[in-house]
C-alpha cells in the first residue's frame, strides 16, 4: 500500500502543479471544476443518495452553481471579501456536526439532507476560493503557499503522532490523530506558512500575522479532514472513491483544502492588501 502511495504521489503532485502553472485562470478554473464535479459525485455516495433522485439531484446542482459563479464572476470578485466571511462562517456551523457524532448512527434523512447542502456549500467555497486565488498577482504562488500549509500540516501531525500521540482527537471518527499530532501538526504549518509568504514571490512579508493565518488554515483544515471522516464512517465507507490508487478519492485528497481555502483567502485579502 506504501509503494502504491507513493508511485502515486510522485506523478499527482508534478501534474497538479503544471494545472496551477501552466494553465491561465480561466482554464483552472474549469479543470478544477471537472475534479471537483468527481468529488460531488463521491459526496453524494457519502450521503447516502446514491443512485437515488437525490443523488442526481445534488450533481446537477453542483454543476449549476459553478456555472452560476461563473456567470457572475465579476460581481463575485467585487463581494469576495463577504463570500469569504460567508464560507468561514458556514464551515464552523458545519463543523458543529462532529460534536454529534455517534459510532454506529446510520443515516437518515436528516442526514441526507444536511450532507447534501454540506456538499455544495463545501465544494463551491472551494471552488471559488481556488479560482479566486489563482486570478490574483503571483496567484499560483498564492495556491502554493496554501497547498504548503495544508501539507506541512498533515506531515507535522503524522509523524508528531507516531513519536509522541497518546491522548486521541477523536477517537470514533479518526482513531488514528491524536492532540499531540494535531499540536505539531499546527507548528509545521506555522513554520512552513510563515517561510512560504516571507520566501515565495508573492511580494510579502513575513510578520507574525502571517503565521496566526497559517496555523488558523491548518486548525480549520483538520475540521475537513474529519467532516469528511464523518460522512465516511455513517455511510460505510472506508474512501470516498478509487480514483488515485493508494489515496482513495478527490474529497480523500482534498478534505483539508476544502476548509482550509476560504479562511486563507479571506487572511489574503486583510493581510495581502495592507502589505502586511
Amino acid at each position: 500500500m506504501l509503494k502504491t502511495r507513493v508511485i502515486t504521489a510522485l506523478w499527482l503532485a508534478p501534474l497538479a502543479f503544471l494545472l496551477i502553472f501552466a494553465l491561465p485562470t480561466r482554464w483552472f478554473a474549469a479543470v478544477l471544476a471537472l475534479l471537483l464535479l468527481v468529488g460531488a459525485w463521491e459526496y453524494q455516495r457519502l450521503a447516502a443518495l446514491e443512485g437515488s433522485a437525490g443523488g442526481w439531484a445534488l450533481i446537477t446542482a453542483q454543476a449549476i452553481i459553478f456555472l452560476g459563479i461563473g456567470w457572475y464572476w465579476d460581481l463575485l470578485l467585487q463581494q469576495a471579501q463577504v463570500v469569504f466571511l460567508a464560507g468561514v462562517g458556514a464551515w464552523l456551523l458545519m463543523l458543529l456536526r462532529l460534536r454529534g457524532f455517534r459510532s454506529g448512527t446510520e443515516p437518515d434523512a436528516t442526514y441526507r439532507k444536511l450532507s447534501a447542502l454540506s456538499a455544495l456549500m463545501s465544494i463551491s467555497l472551494a471552488w471559488f476560493s481556488l479560482a479566486w486565488l489563482h486570478s490574483r498577482e503571483h496567484g499560483s504562488w498564492w495556491i502554493v503557499a496554501l497547498l504548503l500549509i495544508i501539507w506541512a500540516a498533515d506531515i507535522g501531525a503524522y509523524f508528531t503522532g507516531r513519536a509522541m500521540g497518546k491522548r486521541k482527537l477523536a477517537i470514533h471518527l479518526s482513531p488514528g490523530k491524536t492532540l499531540e499530532g494535531l499540536a505539531g501538526g499546527l507548528l509545521a504549518a506555522g513554520v512552513i506558512g510563515w517561510a512560504a509568504i516571507a520566501y515565495l514571490p508573492l511580494g510579502q512579508r513575513g510578520h507574525l500575522a502571517w503565521l496566526i493565518l497559517a496555523v488558523l488554515t491548518a486548525l480549520i483544515s483538520v475540521g475537513g479532514d474529519l467532516f469528511i471522516s464523518l460522512h465516511k464512517r455513517t455511510s460505510g465507507f472506508k474512501d470516498s472513491g478509487h480514483i488515485f490508487p493508494g489515496h482513495g478519492g478527490v474529497l480523500d485528497r482534498l478534505d483539508s483544502l476544502l476548509a482550509g481555502a476560504p479562511l486563507f483567502s479571506l487572511g489574503v485579502i486583510f493581510l495581502a492588501g495592507r502589505g502586511t
